[in-house]
């Protein structure tokens, strides 16, 4: 299932049932797992590690060296999950800043010409649209949508179930279960639509409107926002995972003005 018109380096693992493409070029240091499928064209780079059933189309790069000026060489890796699809000129860069490196995780759609940069995450079932640029130590909850030209910058983070809708720049913290939109990027309700699709119940959704009504509609402060919620809404697992985000974030929130931070 190799041509022989590929380069797979000695050194690279590769598990059953593999199917290498003519002129692919896969380097030393390099783990693919059973049942991957590696079209024409693609470089697999050093340090990167790809679990099963992935599919990568042409002219991608995965692992390719981080872009990044603290990198001097040292170890970087590129972890990829399971299941996932990875189209047309892609490139995902290593990350140096931990053992995975940047990582995608399983069963996510990655269309042609999206970025990731260094030590980034993409967890689970996520898509990722045409031309999406992903800076360097950003992350990508699970489920969540970034529509084409979506342009997230370094350090932000986008929370669970999330649309993020064509041509927004993110910098900063999206929180759960929402869509953003415009530029500057702006709250635009409740991903109720991908939530429904989802088996998440109407009760929840409701849930999910009425703590965002506090945080981005009533015109008062995070902090305040998050008191209401409490207030105004019974525990759930909904609930805390809007609070906890909010928490971790430090309350700074994309779409809420400075002086209500």
């Amino acid at each position: 299932m190799i041509s022989p018109l590929a380069h797979v380096d000695p050194a690279a693992k590769i598990g059953n049932n593999v199917t290498i493409h003519p002129f692919a070029f896969i380097d030393a240091d390099v783990v693919i797992g059973d049942d991957c499928e590696i079209f024409p064209y693609v470089s697999i780079v050093r340090g990167t590690r790809l679990g099963k059933n992935n599919k990568i189309y042409q002219n991608t790069v995965i692992g390719a060296d981080p872009q990044d000026f603290r990198w001097k060489g040292q170890p970087s890796y590129c972890t990829i999950g399971d299941n996932n699809v990875i189209r047309e000129n892609v490139i995902i860069n290593r990350g140096f800043n931990s053992n995975e490196g940047t990582v995608v995780g399983n069963d996510c759609f990655i269309m042609a010409m999206t970025h990731i940069g260094h030590d980034s995450v993409i967890e689970g079932k996520c898509v990722l649209g045409n031309n999406v640029v992903i800076a360097g130590e950003a992350r990508v909850g699970k489920c969540s949508i970034l529509s084409s030209a979506v342009m997230l910058h370094e350090n932000s983070r986008i929370g669970d179930w999330v649309l993020v809708k064509g041509g927004c720049r993110i910098s900063g913290n999206v929180p759960p279960y929402i869509i953003m939109a415009h530029n500057p990027a702006s709250y635009f309700g409740v991903n109720a639509f991908v939530l429904r699709k989802n088996g998440h119940s109407e009760e929840q959704i409701d849930e999910i409107a009425k703590a965002y009504r506090h945080v981005y509609q009533c015109g008062t402060s995070v902090f305040n926002a998050m008191k209401r919620i409490e207030a105004d809404i019974d525990p759930s697992p909904i609930r805390d995972s809007v609070l906890g985000f909010i928490r971790d974030s430090k309350m700074k929130l994309v779409g809420i003005p400075r002086d209500l931070e």
